[in-house]
């Protein structure tokens, strides 16, 4: 339980920042083509309160955290209210908007591996090995948000990409997933089928990344 426990309090600040500046990505991208709805909403920000869903982003990942004994990290922030019929070109910019949170994931990742390089620099001690800790569960968690949301199944990020790269005749098919995706979701991840699909990316990534970095494996 102590293990656990230190977990949580090292894993606290990656997964937070993770599911949260996703979710200010997204807002972000939404303003610059031309949906000021977040913003008006308050939720451009990347003061995590801001985002913060007390399911989401505490219960579920400590839950999972305590059942798995530290193995297994996953949640989600307060979606971002997006208005796609407010961007300048909705079919459009839907890709940039989609495609922002993946991204903002993509770049933490790369953060947290920087602070791998570091830790791993440093002499070895109470400091150093926290550090190292937190770094590999941030390079992890951003991995593993960043292949899921791109997941091509409204309403997850790569299903709206998707969406918005599709001709309009099947675009307008394919959005209609959106009702069903969260079942579907929930199929595909209890049925094993949807980390068979993940993991091997996952893993790709992760590995470019450590590669990039010249981080031992």
């Amino acid at each position: 339980m102590e293990t656990v426990i230190q977990t949580i309090a090292i894993a606290a600040l990656p997964v937070i920042f993770a599911i949260t500046l996703h979710e200010a990505a997204h807002g972000y991208a939404a303003r610059y083509f031309g949906d000021p709805t977040a913003w008006q909403a308050g939720r451009i920000s990347v003061n995590p309160l801001r985002h913060v869903d007390l399911v989401g982003t505490i219960i579920v990942p400590i839950a999972l955290l305590l059942v798995s004994t530290g193995g297994i990290l996953f949640g989600w922030a307060k979606p971002v209210p997006v208005d796609f019929g407010r961007l300048r070109q909705p079919k459009r910019d839907m890709l940039w908007v989609a495609a922002a949170g993946p991204l903002a994931n993509l770049v933490m990742a790369l953060f947290w591996a920087a602070v791998m390089k570091l830790a791993w620099g440093l002499p070895l001690n109470f400091f150093s090995l926290p550090m190292a800790r937190m770094a590999e569960i941030g390079m992890g968690v951003n991995v593993a948000l960043m292949v899921l949301n791109l997941f091509p199944l409204p309403p997850l990020d790569g299903g709206r990409i998707a969406v918005s790269l599709l001709p309009q005749h099947l675009a307008w098919r394919y959005a209609q997933l959106e009702r069903f995706g969260f079942p579907i979701l929930l199929i595909l991840l209890f049925t094993g089928i949807l980390s068979s699909v993940l993991t091997p990316l996952m893993l790709l990534v992760g590995s470019l990344i450590e590669f990039v970095f010249q981080l031992p494996s």
